[in-house]
This record gives C-alpha cells, sequence and structure tokens, in this order.
C-alpha cells in the first residue's frame, strides 16, 4: 500500500481511531480468539513478517527495543517497531524500516489501513489494541525490512501480539508488580502471562529477574525446550571507567556508556546486544558501539533543556522527564536520581501525576528521603487520573511534603515563585500519560 493522500470524503486517522474505539467489548476477556478472526479477514499478514524479536517484561521493554533498533540500524539493517503506548500521537506505535533509518507511518497510509482494518473486522467486538496491532501487521508485511521488533502490549500468553508462532528470538525484561487487574496478583501470576511469549526451541533472552519470577519462567522454558540467555548467568554488563563491559559467551566488549541515562540502562543495554548477539552471530562490534550512542526513548529520564517548560521553570533548574508508574519502576528511578544527589547535590521537587489502576502511595515511597517536595498534578484525557489532591495526600502520608496543583504549568510557577539557594532539580513522573502531557507541552513530540 503506497503512502498516498486520501480520497475525497474519506476519513482520517483520528476519526478512524475514535469508532474503533466503540468496538471496544463491554467486557475485556484478554484472548486472541478476536484478532486471530480479524486476522484471518486481512489474509494472514503475520505470516508474512521479517523476522521477529519479541519483546515482553514489566519495566524496560522500550527501552530494550530501542538499543535493538539503533544497533541492527547501525550495522545497515532496517528495522520495524511496534510500541505502545505511545505519547503525543499514535504514529509513535508503528516505526516502518527503511534504508538509512526507519520513520513513523505517515497520515495518509494510516487511515487507509484503519479503514481497510475496520472493514474487514465488520462492526465486530475487539479491543482497540487488537485491531490496531491487526493493522500494524498489515503495514509491516506490505513493507519490506529486515527485522520486526514487536513489543507486547499487555502480559503476553494472551497478548494479541502473540500471533506470531515462530520468531526469531524472545526477550523478557524484569518482571515486577503491574497490571494485576489483568495478569494476576503475584509475581509468579504475572511472570506465567510474560512466559507465554517464548516458542519450542526460539531462544529466550532473560533479563535480571526476582527469584520468584525467574523460577517460573525457567519452568515455563523447560517445558518448550527454550535455550536460555539469563542475565547474570550466560551474560554480564558493568560499568568500569566510564565504560560499559559486556562479556557473554562469545567474548567480551568494552562499549561506551549508553546515551540513555541511568545504570539501568545498562542492563537493557545488554539485554539488547546479548538478544542480537544470539539472532546475528557475527554482529559487528563498531554497530554495537555506535547504537549504544545513538539510542533515544523519549520520557524515559529524557532532559528537558528547552521549550515552555524550561521557561517556567526556575531559573538554573535542571528538569527529568520518565513515565516510570509502578513501583518497581520508581525504585529503580530514585536511586538514579540518589546518584545524581551523590554527584551534584540539588534539591529535588517531584512533580507527579498517577492513574488510579497504580499503586501510587508505593510508586511515591521509593522517593521518600530523597524528594524535598511533591507537587502533584492533574493526568489529562480519560485515563482514569488520581485528582491532584488525592495524590498530595498519598504524599504526605508517606512523610513526603505536598501540594495540590491545578496543572502542570501551576506547579512550574510555584516553583519558580521561590528564591532558590541552589537550582533545583525536577523529575515529573508518574505516568506515561503524564509524560505525554508534558511532551505536547513542551512541543516536542517524538519523531
Amino acid at each position: 500500500m503506497s503512502a498516498v493522500p486520501l480520497a475525497s470524503g474519506a476519513d482520517d486517522w483520528e476519526t478512524i481511531l475514535g469508532r474503533l474505539l466503540d468496538l471496544h467489548p463491554k467486557k475485556i476477556d484478554l484472548s486472541l480468539g478476536r484478532v486471530t478472526r480479524l486476522l484471518e479477514a486481512l489474509g494472514r499478514p503475520e505470516l508474512r513478517l521479517p523476522p521477529v524479536i519479541h519483546v515482553a517484561g514489566t519495566n524496560g521493554k522500550g527501552s530494550t527495543v530501542a538499543f535493538m533498533r539503533a544497533i541492527l540500524e547501525a550495522s545497515g539493517r532496517s528495522v520495524h517497531v511496534y510500541t505502545s503506548p505511545h505519547l503525543v500521537r499514535f504514529h509513535e506505535r508503528i516505526r516502518l524500516g527503511r534504508p538509512g533509518g526507519g520513520q513513523l507511518v505517515g497520515d495518509a497510509e494510516l487511515a487507509d489501513t484503519l479503514a481497510f482494518c475496520e472493514k474487514a473486522n465488520a462492526g465486530q467486538p475487539i479491543t482497540f489494541f487488537e485491531i490496531t496491532t491487526a493493522a500494524a501487521f498489515k503495514l509491516f508485511s506490505e513493507h519490506p525490512a529486515d527485522y520486526l521488533l514487536l513489543e507486547v502490549g499487555l502480559g503476553g500468553r494472551v497478548d494479541a501480539t502473540n500471533v506470531v508462532a515462530r520468531p526469531a528470538a524472545t526477550v523478557i525484561t524484569p518482571v515486577s508488580f503491574d497490571h494485576p487487574e489483568f495478569l494476576g496478583t503475584t509475581v509468579a501470576a504475572i511472570a506465567f502471562e510474560k512466559a507465554g511469549i517464548m516458542k519450542p526451541d526460539v531462544p529466550a533472552i532473560l533479563g535480571l529477574q526476582s527469584k520468584e519470577a525467574f523460577d517460573v519462567l525457567a519452568r515455563e522454558a523447560a517445558k518448550l525446550a527454550v535455550p536460555l540467555h539469563v542475565a547474570g548467568l550466560d551474560f554480564w554488563a558493568r560499568e568500569e571507567h566510564g565504560r560499559l563491559i559486556f562479556e557473554d559467551a562469545r567474548g567480551l566488549l568494552d562499549l561506551p556508556l549508553p546515551r540513555l541515562t541511568g545504570e539501568h540502562q545498562h542492563q537493557n543495554a545488554a539485554n539488547a546486544i546479548a538478544a542480537l548477539r544470539v539472532v546475528i552471530p557475527d554482529l559487528p562490534a563498531p554497530a554495537i558501539e555506535a547504537g549504544l550512542l545513538a539510542a533515544d526513548w523519549p520520557a524515559r529520564l529524557q532532559s528537558i533543556k528547552k521549550g515552555p517548560i524550561e521557561a517556567l521553570a526556575p531559573e538554573g533548574a535542571e528538569i527529568w522527564l520518565d513515565g516510570a508508574h509502578n513501583e518497581d519502576g520508581a525504585r529503580v528511578l530514585a536511586q538514579t536520581l540518589a546518584d545524581f544527589e551523590d554527584k551534584a547535590s540539588r534539591p529535588l521537587a517531584l512533580v507527579c501525576g498517577s492513574l488510579t489502576t497504580k499503586n501510587t502511595a508505593a510508586f511515591l515511597r521509593a522517593f521518600k528521603g530523597l524528594a524535598q517536595e511533591v507537587l502533584a498534578v492533574p493526568v489529562l484525557g480519560d485515563h482514569s487520573g488520581r485528582s491532584p489532591r488525592e495524590v498530595a495526600a498519598l504524599a504526605n502520608a508517606e512523610g513526603i511534603p505536598a501540594v495540590a496543583c491545578e496543572s502542570l504549568e501551576s506547579a512550574l510557577r510555584f516553583l519558580s515563585a521561590r528564591d532558590w539557594h541552589v537550582p533545583p532539580r525536577i523529575l515529573i513522573t508518574g505516568s506515561l500519560y503524564l509524560a505525554g502531557d508534558v511532551l505536547r507541552f513542551n512541543e516536542s513530540p517524538p519523531v
């Protein structure tokens, strides 16, 4: 399908996405039945994809995908990428591989494909993620590429992406507690769902896991005779003298530190390198080096140095944006901010928005003793966001002084009205949807 202008009178992509939301079942029962039915109607595009590296996990999926994309592109390969959710525009979910670097799907081609899928679905109940995943598969099947990096939406076992029967490899990043309403109320139950992407005899790369998660993943792998490549057992990454040292059975690599900020990104980079060295044993080291330095993943400890946010913040403030939204993500993020504090001390102000589906108290608890204050802000749109007053109350209950603010702008103005002996370090976090709000407000959408 060529990227041509929409035919006269055709609906744009936003209009079609709005209609697709109306097809959502009244009750979400995670299954593969609906997406399989639609894919049959579309002619089984999932059978015509380039080699797939399928990625699941609780935290670090997107960053691991970003590293793999950058490394593969640095090696001269074209790469399709599917991730979710988007931050500012839906197009971020679908990146089409091109020689010399991919690009996000265009308006016209997206609208055409969504309309085609809507017609093929014929009004039957289907979730938004399922029908848009089918649309992505159709697009990926119609454009040549060397690889498809496929990120799970929710869980793994019955996620819409799990119709791919024979990926080149699977990757499971650290599994922790999130989405209990869908995945289970224990780490073991959640790990079982994530393990569902593993396929017989297909190599699986496991990031660092808790014992509870690893025991489940190893058990499920054994059932399927899955060759495992396990962080801390089969490959290692560590920082030495400002360099990233990676080691596996093929040898040792002395690499630059990743462009993405934070020690946790070293392990995400290691997961990416381990996976690619399994799939492409002769992957050249210069491509790995170049990829680590080029990888970009917005709203993951993203430094904000220009735009309306910088203008509103206190003069000289250091501003960071991160989409962490669960307890484990908060713990890792807080450790990185503690490292920042050790290197250059500044008062830390947390600007936080959160959803009602998240354990906001546990998220905030990770910053106790580190954050000087919390400025609670709303998450815009229809995302079941907690009110700023509720977030502030939870922060106060955790022993972190907090105030409720009516908007991100008012929170920044509140900070700017104060005299600072040392300009503050501001961390905006708590929700990927809030991160999208920030990038939209700052007029800096991902590309």
